[in-house]
């Protein structure tokens, strides 16, 4: 066989291999954000009173294949910070309890990790851990009844931070999901600024209104399980359109693979690449968007 020959089958190889990952990377990308989006959904399908029940104190079960595709995917390493700062005099067993299943939880977020995640405890009330609390963006609690008291994680990485503010037992079947999206929008680099920081702007609060006419009639949890079920549901018409364009795509590439020139080929590997990058900027539109609504929801809720 000529060196030429050799190195032709070499190129197509690493082409094919190449469309190979660019595949697997979105389908990846889609559990992500199956997993962030939809999770929401599913909590409130599995919510208490629903049917559902909180996992055993004891029990630590795995992290889900798309918060594995997550992790593995993470370039350069990143902090979470957990706030576990509890009154025992004000907070109920149960609070405490779930914060330690919260703990066995970022342990394996961070041996799953492989050195990319450092998980920081801050789990000693002092006017200093309050301080860096607030700082990062987690909501104090239980002002009026001693101690006042902080229970959330903030994610971060250089300039850029996501924040799972208020964590609380009844959402626990949410937290991986909801953690996972913090993780991913600190590694896409455009986490959104804080609720403080950044006002809803008209066309997100007419997204609000339309989902929910009436705002002032729900509480936030309500109103956030009824925004992410309609981010759900967009969700999966916008993965099912992806789902067909990028077939299409990949089956145009694999025809180019046999025998057509390699302008061909090319041109096929950069339609599939850009197909994908396309449909996984719509998805991921869907995720800012659905935060996007959520903190609208809020402002309106605390106006």
């Amino acid at each position: 066989m000529s060196q030429s020959t050799t190195d032709n089958t070499s190129l197509a190889e690493r082409r094919r291999a190449g469309a190979g990952k660019g595949v697997r990377g979105m389908m990846m990308g889609l559990a992500f954000f199956a997993a962030g989006i939809g999770g929401g959904a599913a909590w409130f399908m599995r919510a208490p009173g629903r049917g559902a029940s909180a996992p055993e104190s004891g029990a630590t079960p795995a992290l889900s294949a798309a918060t594995m595709a997550v992790l593995q995917r993470l370039g350069s390493p990143m902090e979470i910070r957990f706030y576990s700062l509890l009154d025992p005099v004000s907070v109920g067993e149960d609070r405490r309890e779930f914060a330690g299943r919260v703990d066995q939880m970022l342990a394996r977020y961070e041996a799953a990790a492989g050195g990319k995640i450092k998980v920081a405890r801050v789990n000693t009330i002092s006017d200093a851990a309050a301080n860096a609390a607030e700082a990062d963006g987690i909501k104090g609690f239980n002002r009026d009844k001693g101690e006042v008291c902080y229970f959330g994680i903030a994610v971060v990485r250089g300039g850029h931070k996501e924040i799972v503010a208020s964590l609380a037992p009844e959402w626990e079947p949410a937290l991986e999901s909801d953690l996972s999206r913090a993780i991913a929008g600190v590694e896409a680099g455009d986490a959104p600024a804080p609720l403080a920081a950044k006002k809803a702007n008209g066309p997100t609060l007419e997204a609000v209104r339309r989902v929910i006419p009436n705002p002032d009639a729900v509480s936030v949890e309500e109103g956030s399980r009824r925004l992410r079920a309609a981010a759900a549901a967009q969700f999966k018409k916008t993965g099912q359109e992806m789902e067909v364009k990028v077939k299409q795509a990949e089956q145009r590439y694999l025809q180019a693979q046999s025998g057509q020139s390699p302008a061909d080929q090319e041109a096929a590997a950069k339609e599939l690449e850009q197909a994908k990058k396309e449909q996984m900027a719509k998805l991921k539109e869907i995720a800012m968007e659905s935060q996007a609504e959520i903190q609208a929801l809020q402002q309106l809720k605390a106006a």
